[in-house]
């Protein structure tokens, strides 16, 4: 039987960067527990920040320590201030969770990508020639960047505190190493990016607490830009053998596990924990699935519309328009491209503007590192998210307010987004709408607005709750958020 499915495909030709595996060197991806602490989780020191600045501190001395063929360039300088910081905090906590005495990297290397075939230099015994690339070498414990392509890129697109993260992940597989926490897990090679992943969220929970000395990290742009660039670098192909970062998903819930619950929960990370994280979502394409669309039109959204009503079912079903969204509800604020008004129970779509927001796939080489992942399921999420909203109503609970109802959103949104999962489901997602679905969360939050619009700030949040749902289902949303 031929079903419709949302079907996605990589919003660009992502550069193989940063977080990925080359040879003898480590890499990037995601795990994933309930984690119940969406209430501002990094408030445990008091000391983060909402509203305060992000990036590198003024007036404060770089670190002393050099790369070798290094510029002394403005990139290197951050990177070692990075790296400085990183091993500061390591040399104090790493004993506390780990075994043995914590090992400061044996020396740090800076590449330029664009250099000639002669004059690039050897890393991790391989030429840097043309390498787009941050990677930990195990077999000399050190570590290494490309000053020239790569973090230029990561700051022009989402700013300093993204190359802290890259290199908070690196040095994650540092610790990975010296730890011998792969033992027995040797050619895992998703697993030991996921826990590296989770490693940098640890060191980035330090930063939001104020205790870098180099930089600071607010918790809703700052924290919002390092989550775009965790998702740039992801598998944009599932059924890619070489893929061993992660999806968005799991790579963003990856840094939330080490954010949230510490270094004691990345060891947990293996491929049983993989396994049930993912649950029933599909990790790989069906045939014909890789570049399959769903139209988003007044069809799709009909049959998208009855598959919810199976789903979660309400007592007082609401009413589906399609003509565009409704302006003449009382005491609510109509939202785009799809709004909820409660007092007639009805759902309105302006359906051209919404499939705009799914976009179209772009094959634009300027769009590699791009956080925008593209496709029907970055639409139908929204739609999906107005008929939480009804869900919500019927469970006779408040609609307004962005950090309660918004977030109990975002949160049935993704308990809705597993059950669409599921083989019976008609329309049914396919590998990677999860991403398409992390992507607006963190973009503009829409599927987490309440029935004004109004959105929590923090994209952590928004995609913490989303997870919450994907992974425990509508009681444990209808609980968290009363």
């Amino acid at each position: 039987m031929i079903r419709h499915r949302f079907a996605v495909t990589a919003a660009a030709a992502l550069v193989s960067v940063g977080l990925v595996t080359t040879g003898c060197t480590a890499n990037t991806v995601a795990s994933d527990k309930a984690v119940a602490a969406i209430d501002n989780p990094w408030e445990v020191a008091g000391a983060a920040s909402a509203t305060g600045p992000s990036g590198p501190r003024s007036g404060v001395p770089d670190a002393d320590n050099k790369a070798e063929n290094g510029d002394g360039g403005a990139v290197d300088r951050l990177a070692l201030n990075a790296i400085a910081d990183i091993e500061e905090y390591w040399q104090t906590e790493y004993s506390k969770t780990f075994r043995g005495d914590f090992k400061p990297a044996s020396k740090y290397i800076s590449w330029s990508a664009k250099a000639s075939e002669s004059e690039a230099v050897d890393f991790c015994f391989s030429s840097t020639y043309g390498s787009i690339n941050a990677a930990y070498c195990p077999l000399n414990h050190t570590i290494g960047w490309d000053r020239s392509v790569l973090l230029p890129l990561l700051i022009d697109r989402f700013d300093e505190m993204s190359v802290v993260m890259v290199l908070a992940h690196e040095y994650g597989h540092a610790i990975q190493a010296q730890a011998d926490l792969l033992r027995g897990l040797t050619m895992d090679a998703l697993v030991k990016e996921q826990q590296a992943d989770c490693l940098a969220g640890v060191f980035l929970r330090h930063v939001a607490e104020g205790n870098s000395k180099h930089f600071t990290l607010n918790t809703t742009d700052g924290l919002n830009g390092v989550l775009g660039a965790t998702v740039a670098v992801r598998d944009s192909d599932p059924n890619d053998p070489n893929a061993v970062h992660g999806s968005a998903f799991e790579r963003v819930t990856a840094v939330q596990l080490g954010y949230t619950e510490g270094a004691a929960t990345c060891k947990g990370i293996t491929k049983d924990e993989i396994a049930q994280r993912r649950g029933g979502l599909p990790t790989t394409f069906g045939v014909n699935e890789r570049n399959e669309q769903l139209p988003i039109d007044s069809e799709t959204l009909r049959n998208l519309a009855s598959q919810l009503a199976k789903s979660m079912p309400v007592k007082n079903a609401p009413t589906f328009e399609y003509g565009g969204v409704t302006r003449n509800c009382s005491s609510t604020t109509t939202t785009e491209p799809v709004s909820y008004c409660p007092g007639s129970n009805t759902i309105s779509t302006d359906v051209p503007a919404l499939a705009k927001l799914g976009g179209e796939v772009s094959t634009d080489k300027d769009e590699s590192l791009s956080a925008v992942v593209t496709g029907d399921y970055n639409a139908a999420v929204v739609f999906v998210s107005r008929y939480a909203l009804a869900v919500q109503q019927d469970r006779k609970l408040s609609l307004t307010g962005a950090e309660s109802a918004g977030l109990r959103t975002a949160c049935l949104s993704g308990a809705l987004t597993t059950k669409l999962s599921d083989p019976s489901s008609d329309p049914r997602l396919s590998a990677g709408d999860l991403d398409e679905a992390v992507s607006g969360l963190l973009a503009d939050g829409l599927a987490a607005s309440d029935v004004n619009g109004k959105v929590a700030p923090s994209g952590y949040q928004r995609l913490e709750a989303f997870r919450m749902g994907v992974m425990d289902g509508e009681e444990r949303c209808l609980n968290r958020f009363e």
